[in-house]
């Protein structure tokens, strides 16, 4: 489960910019809060599930959560995606098999090149890293 204070912002980067699928969203008005389910398309026994609680609150620590993994069949041509929804590769995939970025709410999400790594290439080779993943 990740705690998310911005519900469109985040199904936007998860479904969006990641390319994970809602499964389901459920609203509890008596708990005040929403779910939202999410899996690799095709895959829904690994699901994300994020929680929204309608009254305004602070969260910090993202990193403390540690990190969702997520394995893609192109992890260049997911970075591309990333990108052009606007979000930083914190991380590039300078090996051809793994990244990081974060999500709106500052949780870190590893992306894995699913079998072998892809032969280095650019813009990804040459690219550092920016802040911290």
């Amino acid at each position: 489960m990740v705690r998310v204070i911005d519900l469109e912002a985040s199904l936007s980067f998860y479904r969006d910019a990641l390319g994970l699928e809602v499964l389901r969203v459920q609203e509890v008005p008596s708990g005040r809060f929403t779910l939202a389910f999410l899996a690799a398309p095709g895959d829904s026994t690994a699901q994300v599930e994020l929680t929204y609680n309608w009254d305004p609150e602070v969260l910090t620590g993202g990193r403390n959560f540690g990190h969702l993994a997520y394995a893609v069949d192109d992890i260049y041509a997911a970075c591309d995606r990333l990108q052009s929804h606007g979000v930083t590769i914190l991380r590039p995939p300078r090996d051809g098999y793994m990244a990081f970025v974060r999500s709106p709410d500052n949780i870190s999400i590893e992306l894995l090149q699913r079998g072998q790594p892809l032969a280095p290439a650019e813009p990804w080779k040459s690219m550092t890293n920016t802040g911290q993943w």
